[in-house]
């Protein structure tokens, strides 16, 4: 028996899993590996980067009647650009030592491949209500790339999850996080920028593992068919 799945569980799919912008199409691994040294700086950058692609590809699909071929990718540059320029100035006033940490990573969002990319293969051919959930389950995937990273190389340096998440949340949460090894003495490697490469090879890795156990007990007959 087949199952059909509807477009928006298929977009939430791909997005997430199927075709998760950092470990299948490994595309925007500049900001993926530089900031990703622990959990609350790969967050933060998450979080921009889903806003920015969400309302991107929310922008493009309500222009793309009026905007001609010959000059469509520097117009989703401009609006790309003026969306990071927002992120920018809200996380210089309100996240000022955030701001500063993550420093030409925030601009260079603006070329990030992922989202001049979906503007072009799927904002401008979709309407509305589809292109922004394609933008925020993309962003989300991106996102969720960038935690695993950052939370595993926290893990591995400090041995903790969470460090400096007042800088994120406020002043509450200062001191609060994690310890998940105590008298941990760190790894250095997880935090300099091999053990990026390192890590993403790693979890790159283990999701190509699961697509296969899975495809494999997909494929595998079912008990009752086999003893037909």
């Amino acid at each position: 028996m087949t199952t059909t799945v509807g477009p928006y569980a298929k977009i939430a799919r791909d997005g997430l899993w199927t075709n998760n912008p950092g470990f299948v199409q490994l595309l925007g691994l500049c900001p993926l590996l530089a900031v990703s040294n622990n959990l609350v700086n790969a967050l933060a950058l998450g979080l921009a980067t889903m806003f920015v692609l969400t309302m991107s590809n929310t922008i493009v699909s309500l222009i793309r009647p009026v905007v001609r071929q010959e000059i469509r990718i520097p117009i989703y540059v401009m609006v790309i650009a003026a969306l990071v320029t927002i992120v920018e100035l809200v996380m210089n006033a309100w996240f000022n030592t955030l701001y500063n940490i993550l420093g030409i990573f925030l601009p260079i969002i603006t070329t990030n491949c992922v989202i001049i990319g979906r503007a072009e293969a799927y904002a401008a051919k979709n309407p509305v209500n589809r292109a922004a959930f394609d933008g925020l389950m993309m962003g989300t995937g991106f996102g969720l790339a960038l935690v695993l990273l950052g939370g595993m190389r926290e893990l591995l340096a400090q041995g903790t999850l969470g460090t400096d998440l007042h800088l994120l949340f406020g002043e509450a949460l200062r001191g609060v996080h994690l310890t998940v090894i105590p008298d941990y003495q760190g790894l250095l490697l997880a935090a300099l920028p091999p053990g990026a490469f390192i890590g993403l090879g790693l979890l790159i890795a283990g999701k190509n593992w699961i697509d296969r156990r899975y495809a494999a007990r997909t494929a595998a007959p079912s008990p009752a068919a086999a003893a037909a």
